[in-house]
């Protein structure tokens, strides 16, 4: 079994491992820990339903399906799948959370890239780009939002209401900065691509209950449901459906077991290291005069130091829960900056992955300079808008 497992499994077992000396240590008091594991319970509840929804929502080749009416619809026309790709990866990691994008949805657009002869590497920097500076809208968006909510203090709706401008202003930047690298006619092939054929899904049913399933999840979103129930009764749907259809594509390899070990070990050894010295390095990082620009900063160049997640919760124990400017600020920075580094953020590793196993080269010193160019404008631009409109 560990001969299967790669470095970065290793590394996620390993910080749980920490995570549990630390508290049979007394390092990190058993109180503290079980509020720690109670905050997280509903959020691993979500993180495993929604990617069981977009696991099976895939296999039902609903992606599949957007992603070739896409190239149909755009007619060879370069300039019109440029759009038609950005709104597409922009809207599913909005509201099905940045993983799917990257997880997901860039085996889906490098699958469709021989068929239409499209270069690869514009879509994958679509889906990977987008996968992190357009979850900023939802709480579902990014693990990093869910993480805020409660000190936050927002529902789904107000935090939306906050949040839909500095989203506008991350996505536009990133629109600028992929035609401008990736995808005008200087960094392509050729002038039109070739529209690919329209074929069939292989199971309708399927792929009509991974399409209600989605709807469901996004209609109780707006309804204001948990974000936990919504997954589920979602992802309830689809798992009926593949059970009566096909069963034999329910595997235990759907949970994402990785996510679940990474955030619990996460929840255990953040709060131990602020408990012993942390908090204080985090104060003097991020100052007391309560300026976005810092926090967000700090935010940004610790995600790619060390990755978002623990970079947020490091940073968020040392904001009070009253100045919502700086906690969302931090959340700018976490979500629109971790684009330089292959380990920023989860989905950034996981694309990287992708991206070999379908043979598509990343030239890496593009990908850091364009992602540091990226990371540096997008966030100005996000937190000004944050500020301007707040």
């Amino acid at each position: 079994m560990w001969r299967r497992l790669g470095v970065l499994d290793l590394i996620r077992i390993g910080l749980l491992i920490l995570g549990v000396v630390f508290v049979a240590t007394g390092l990190l008091p058993w109180e503290d820990a079980l509020a720690s594991l109670d905050e997280i319970g509903p959020l691993l509840i979500f993180l495993v339903a929604i990617i069981v929804l977009a696991e099976l929502t895939k296999e039902a080749q609903v992606f599949d399906a957007i992603a070739a009416r896409m190239a149909v619809l755009g007619r060879g026309n370069y300039a019109a799948l440029f759009f038609l790709c950005t709104a597409f990866a922009s809207f599913i990691t909005i509201f099905l959370n940045l993983d799917t994008t990257a997880v997901l949805l860039t085996p889906v657009m490098l699958a469709l890239a021989p068929r239409a002869r499209i270069a690869a590497l514009p879509l994958a920097m679509t889906t990977i780009w987008l996968a992190n500076t357009a979850s900023l809208l939802l709480p579902v968006s990014n693990l990093t939002n869910l993480l805020g909510m409660e000190k936050i203090g927002l529902d789904a709706q107000e935090f939306a209401a906050r949040m839909w401008a500095p989203q506008l202003a991350s996505i536009a930047v990133t629109m600028v900065f992929l035609w401008v690298f990736y995808w005008r006619r200087g960094e392509r092939r050729d002038l039109r691509y070739t529209p690919p054929l329209l074929e069939p899904v292989a199971d309708r049913v399927l792929f009509g209950a991974a399409s209600a399933g989605c709807l469901l999840f996004i209609a109780m979103l707006l309804l204001k449901a948990h974000v936990a129930i919504a997954a589920t009764a979602a992802a309830a749907i689809v798992v009926v459906a593949f059970l009566v259809r096909a069963r034999d594509r329910l595997t235990w390899s759907l949970v994402p077991w990785q996510l679940v070990i990474f955030v619990t070990g996460l929840f255990l050894v953040v709060p131990t290291l602020s408990r012993h010295g942390l908090s204080d390095l985090m104060t003097w990082m991020v100052g007391t005069e309560g300026d976005p620009y810092r926090t967000a900063a700090v935010g940004a160049g610790l995600s790619n130091t060390i990755n978002n997640l623990p970079a947020y919760k490091a940073v968020e124990t040392v904001i009070p829960a009253a100045d919502q400017g700086r906690l969302l600020a931090l959340l700018a920075g976490t979500n629109v900056a971790p684009v330089i580094t292959p380990w920023a953020s989860l989905a950034t590793l996981l694309w990287f992955e992708s991206c070999r196993r379908h043979e598509v080269k990343v030239p890496m010193r593009r990908f850091l300079l364009t992602g540091t160019g990226l990371a540096v404008v997008g966030l100005l631009a996000t937190v000004w808008t944050l500020v301007r409109f707040s």
